[in-house]
């Protein structure tokens, strides 16, 4: 469930409402007014949407959006009315990217990071992948169904598809559950896809690939592009990565408000999401998934930027950042190998109430299902004695029966707990996504599982016997963990979370 600061319904006390969205707007902000208008209008309200600036619309993909999808928005260059209420989306009032318009009250719903004070009635999550998901949540939270309207949807799947570089940059598991509730118009979307790069923007990609920069002991091709649409870096480092002995590629650009880079991986020892939150650690953001990511640095945060020449410094700097990201990681096959105990120690679990569930009482054996959690969507195929473990923070991960049971007892009652996001399960050919928490059932430690664990002094990546594709990355502090009766059992256990589970015990 939703953690809101605003909720839709505190707005209605307003008449004289208008929702403005930044100045030559893109697909997420046309959907995000878009979808708010029409909740206003559900609830008897006449709200306007207008964009301001100097440029009218005429990027072809969003003059199809606009015109297929009915969006009654209105170019409002020399808008002079002061309304009642103003509400920004994806954006924030006073910000250089929209026109400032006067209002008695301002309210702003965005997903971009804060940059200044925001007014009171202000909804903000810097970790969604688009102004539309925010938006499409607070409008289920209203209770008001959205199926009915097949042009709304296409709107909202197209904003969150354009700004996550075609879906390749979803870093939050809300944004994916937006995707399966809806149903588009799909030949919309083909035609707007279709109709997404100019001429100007293929000759851009062009002078990209012929200036690239190859790291060789790295395998990795590194690609500054001119000022673009972000999809654009997309279609370059997807391009590229076609490329024999290339298994990464970062394309990017640099302007005066940003660095926005697109980042790609065809190897599982290098997750992109993870390259990218790395390159932006602290001075912007990142996310996406395994193969497909991307982020914005922004630049006043760059350290000793000064008066050096801006494109010279970020081609330094991202250059630098991938020879830290790869300088940074031992990497553990538990596959292939077995754990060296030597100096670790023995714990044994403390009896905390944690929760399992079946799978097979969700779905029969042979399935194939997507477990979806905070960390991200994990895959497993579900075996007669296959259990899921819910972690004290939500954390999840598949078990044995056997291993299960020697591990923990059964409680005499369902387990119950809230989380920030709820894990959550589906078949991976598609169905209706389930909850997992109703079907758990509580069970506490037996005190007779063991296991050997140090803290690790440097980076991990552990690819666990249950996943050899998608590794577990670990911090200093963290522990390398495996079980006694199972020394190629390794695995990695996040350092606040280890004194919560375990306590030492004597050797044997």
């Amino acid at each position: 469930m939703s953690k809101h600061t605003l909720t839709l319904s505190e707005l209605l006390k307003y008449d004289d409402i208008v929702i403005q969205c930044h100045d030559n707007p893109d697909a997420d902000a046309l959907a995000s007014g878009f979808a708010l208008q029409w909740f206003f209008r559900k609830k008897g309200k006449d709200a306007r949407f207008i964009y301001r600036g100097s440029k009218k619309i005429r990027k072809s993909n969003l003059v199809i959006m606009v015109n297929e999808l009915g969006i009654p928005v209105n170019y409002e260059p020399d808008y002079a009315h002061k309304p009642e209420l103003l509400i920004t989306v994806d954006s924030q009032y006073g910000q250089r990217n929209i026109t400032t318009t006067p209002a008695e009250t301002v309210a702003v719903i965005d997903h971009h990071q804060v940059s200044d004070k925001l007014p009171h009635l202000s909804e903000v999550r810097s970790n969604m992948g688009s102004c539309s998901t925010i938006i499409w949540d607070m409008i289920r939270d209203e209770k008001e169904d959205i199926s009915q309207d097949m042009n709304l949807q296409t709107a909202l799947y197209y904003g969150l598809y354009s700004d996550t570089n075609r879906l390749a940059e979803l870093s939050n598991p809300l944004d994916r559950d937006m995707i399966e509730a809806l149903s588009i118009r799909e030949s919309v979307v083909k035609l707007m896809n279709n109709s997404n790069i100019s001429l100007a923007e293929l000759e851009i990609t062009g002078h990209a690939i012929i200036g690239y920069e190859y790291i060789e002991s790295d395998k990795c091709m590194i690609l500054q592009a001119e000022p673009c649409d972000p999809n654009i870096l997309g279609v370059i480092s997807d391009f590229s990565l076609e490329t024999e002995n290339v298994d990464v590629c970062v394309a990017y650009y640099v302007t005066p408000e940003e660095v926005k880079f697109s980042v790609r991986s065809c190897v599982r020892e290098v997750h992109a999401n993870e390259l990218a939150g790395f390159i932006a650690e602290n001075i912007g953001g990142g996310g996406g998934h395994m193969y497909k990511a991307g982020g914005v640095i922004h630049p006043e945060k760059l350290p000793g930027l000064g008066s050096e020449d801006p494109e010279a410094y970020v081609s330094r700097f991202v250059r630098e950042r991938l020879h830290a990201y790869y300088d940074r990681y031992e990497i553990i096959y538990a596959s292939t190998e077995e754990a060296d105990i030597t100096g670790m120690r023995r714990y044994g679990k403390i009896p905390v109430e944690m929760g399992t569930v079946k799978l097979t009482d969700m779905y029969p054996v042979g399935s194939l299902v997507d477990i979806r959690t905070m960390e991200g969507d994990i895959q497993v195929k579900i075996e007669e004695d296959t259990y899921l473990m819910i972690g004290i923070e939500g954390e999840v991960y598949p078990i044995d029966r056997k291993k299960m049971e020697r591990t923990y007892k059964f409680l005499d009652h369902p387990y119950s707990h809230e989380f920030e996001y709820e894990p959550s399960i589906k078949l991976t050919q598609g169905g209706e996504r389930k909850a997992v928490i109703p079907y758990a059932k509580a069970v506490i430690s037996t005190g007779q599982s063991f296991i050997y664990a140090r803290p690790v002094d440097k980076y991990i990546k552990v690819f666990t016997k249950w996943d050899e594709e998608n590794y577990y990355a670990g911090e200093p502090g963290d522990y390398l963990a495996v079980r006694e009766e199972d020394l190629s059992d390794i695995y990695r256990i996040q350092k606040d979370l280890f004194p919560r589970l375990y306590k030492e015990e004597p050797l044997k």
